[in-house]
């Protein structure tokens, strides 16, 4: 069973401590969530933001190149190039014929744009615009058997825009953007060639580097990806042509909604967030160190965190000084209690301070005190009941014993038998003698000594009836008994135990120290009594005389005057530790335990249990 300590402590663990620690989890949690939450949002809205500025720029490049075709600049410089002007790498190239200028002038002055060439679909020649260090053209009959040639067609004059290093044959291997799309002949509307445009990254970089310094994004870093996973731009330019599902903790799901979620980027844990370009096959991608997102909560956590802990001490130093003081308090009061349910009635608590405890301990000092009263009081009731029953058993022992004995007395005279009259005269005496005195109690010598002029009248009146025996050592004769104890349960015996018996009856009378008890035994060769006989001469009730026969113990008490009367003495004077013990079996005779405690002349003995 828990003590109080344990269960203060157990609830003070569980009503207040337990659910700060689950606040400040859930707080935790919940504050870190909507970090996530909110930079995702904001992730989401520069992710669209940048892709409509790098969606304009595309555009933009879309209408210039529309403008060339259809202001028949492009559908002329296809035309005016002849196989011999594939190299215009050479220093000595001549130059440009006037169509060639104009096309260049009018269609690509726009500055982003670094380079351009066409192909002419009638004889498979190049149409150079401009030149380019380090970068041979693919021969149209190569070109044509990509499958992005087939793309090209099929978009029938729309363009296809490729990202760096996807098609490093085609657009070689600087990070430029490269616009192709199929040039008709406007009258016609046939497909007379394949324009394809490369434009500098300066846009895209100012892009990014304005909404990274303008929205607070320095930590962010940005990819332009394909579907693939392919990085076909990076801020920081150093995964540029590389996978970035090779960097990321798990490989990502490309799909045409936005979506953002925390996972690992190059060992970090980071948040990554995904939106998809309008009008092209390509995604955004921008990814932030968990830790410059969390680091200014994570200082406003340490705080809390501290001020949870110095909140805790506190709670546990004022459950170890009040609760403690309390818990004290009423575990003395406990113990004090278990004292008193033990029969210590003068056990007090110390009255201290002037708060509930004072009046707790002050409200038990009270109550121990009424219920000593009360006891006292009981006991003095029981006390008077107890004589005035001795004095109800003497007065009805004295008539038929007398008369009885009066009657012996006289035939013995008329038989002129003057030595037995004189024996029985004597005995006779000394148990009036011993009866009529005033003191309750008297040595057990003494009880003896009326006992045994007892069973000699008897034995004279019912010669062949019965024998007897008295074996008493020294240290029980010299204790203190109840007067009139032995003798009523003698003439029990003598009465019940020997009526009806065909052989002569045997009384025996012993007793013994028993550890601080001394135990007297009357036991008799007598008929016994069986069960039926018990449970119709006698009442149950708990506390009473124990009753054996054979193996079966029952608390009962007989309710003849003699036996209850002997049995309830011994319990009011000396407690429920001690009484009268019968042990019975039928044609086997009968035995009767007497406990009562030892002690000597002049011993005051106070039951120990009255307090139960």
């Amino acid at each position: 069973m828990m003590n109080l300590r344990l269960k203060l402590f157990t609830a003070f663990i569980t009503l207040i401590i337990i659910p700060l620690v689950l606040v400040g989890v859930i707080t935790y949690f919940v504050t870190f969530d909507l970090i996530e939450k909110r930079y995702s949002q904001q992730a989401e809205f520069s992710l669209k933001a940048i892709s409509q500025n790098i969606q304009f720029v595309f555009s933009e490049m879309d209408k210039v190149t529309e403008n060339g075709i259809a202001g028949n600049v492009v559908q002329t410089a296809i035309g005016a190039v002849n196989s011999r002007e594939l190299d215009l790498s050479d220093a000595k190239q001549l130059k440009l014929n006037e169509n060639q200028r104009n096309f260049r002038v009018n269609l690509f002055s726009h500055p982003t744009i670094s380079f351009a060439f066409a192909y002419n679909l009638k004889d498979a020649t190049i149409a150079s615009i401009f030149t380019k260090e380090n970068f041979t053209a693919l021969p149209f009959a190569r070109f044509k058997r990509e499958p992005l040639y087939q793309e090209v067609v099929e978009l029938n004059g729309a363009p296809k825009w490729v990202g760096p290093y996807e098609y490093k044959e085609i657009t070689g291997t600087d990070p430029v953007f490269t616009q192709i799309r199929m040039v008709k002949e406007l009258t016609t509307m046939k497909n007379i060639g394949v324009l394809i445009t490369q434009i500098k990254n300066w846009e895209i970089e100012r892009i990014f580097n304005d909404f990274r310094y303008s929205k607070n994004l320095e930590d962010t870093r940005f990819f332009l990806v394909n579907e693939d996973g392919l990085i076909l731009y990076d801020t920081q330019e150093s995964y540029n042509g590389e996978n970035i599902n090779q960097y990321l903790g798990k490989p990502m799901k490309f799909n045409s909604s936005y979506q953002s979620y925390r996972d690992d980027f190059n060992q970090h844990e980071s948040v990554v967030s995904m939106n998809k370009l309008k009008d092209q096959q390509w995604y955004l991608v921008s990814t932030t160190s968990w830790n410059s997102l969390s680091q200014d909560m994570g200082i406003f956590l340490k705080w809390v965190v501290g001020i949870l802990f110095i909140s805790l001490l506190a709670a546990f130093l004022f459950f170890w000084l009040f609760m403690n003081r309390i818990t004290k308090s009423i575990i003395r009061i406990v113990r004090f209690m278990r004292r008193v349910e033990n029969g210590d009635l003068s056990a007090r608590v110390d009255e201290e301070g002037n708060d509930e405890l004072y009046l707790l301990s002050k409200g038990f000092n009270s109550l121990i005190f009424q219920v000593n009263n009360l006891l006292e009081e009981v006991k003095k009731e029981q006390k008077h009941k107890a004589q005035a029953e001795l004095r109800v058993l003497q007065a009805q022992i004295k008539p038929h014993f007398l008369f009885n004995t009066l009657e012996s007395i006289n035939v013995l005279a008329i038989q002129n038998e003057g030595r037995k009259v004189s024996q029985m005269v004597y005995r006779l005496g000394n148990i009036l003698r011993i009866s009529i005195q005033d003191k309750e109690e008297i040595m057990i010598s003494q009880e003896i000594e009326h006992l045994r002029s007892y069973l000699e009248i008897q034995k004279f009146r019912f010669d062949e009836l019965f024998n007897f025996d008295i074996q008493m050592p020294r240290e029980v004769l010299n204790s203190m008994i109840l007067k009139l104890t032995l003798q009523p349960l003698v003439e029990n015996s003598i009465q019940h135990g020997f009526e009806g018996i065909t052989h002569q009856g045997f009384l025996q009378v012993t007793g013994h120290v028993d550890g601080e008890d001394i135990v007297i035994t009357i036991q008799d060769n007598g008929i016994g009594i069986s069960n039926r006989q018990l449970r119709k001469f006698q009442y149950l009730k708990n506390d009473d005389i124990l009753i054996q026969e054979g193996q079966d113990v029952v608390m009962n008490e007989r309710r003849g005057l003699g036996l209850r009367s002997v049995a309830d003495r011994i319990r009011i004077q000396y407690g429920y530790r001690y009484g009268v013990y019968i042990c019975s079996e039928e044609n086997q005779g009968t035995t009767i335990r007497v406990r009562i405690p030892k002690y000597g002349p002049g011993e005051v003995y106070e039951a120990k249990s009255d307090a139960r």
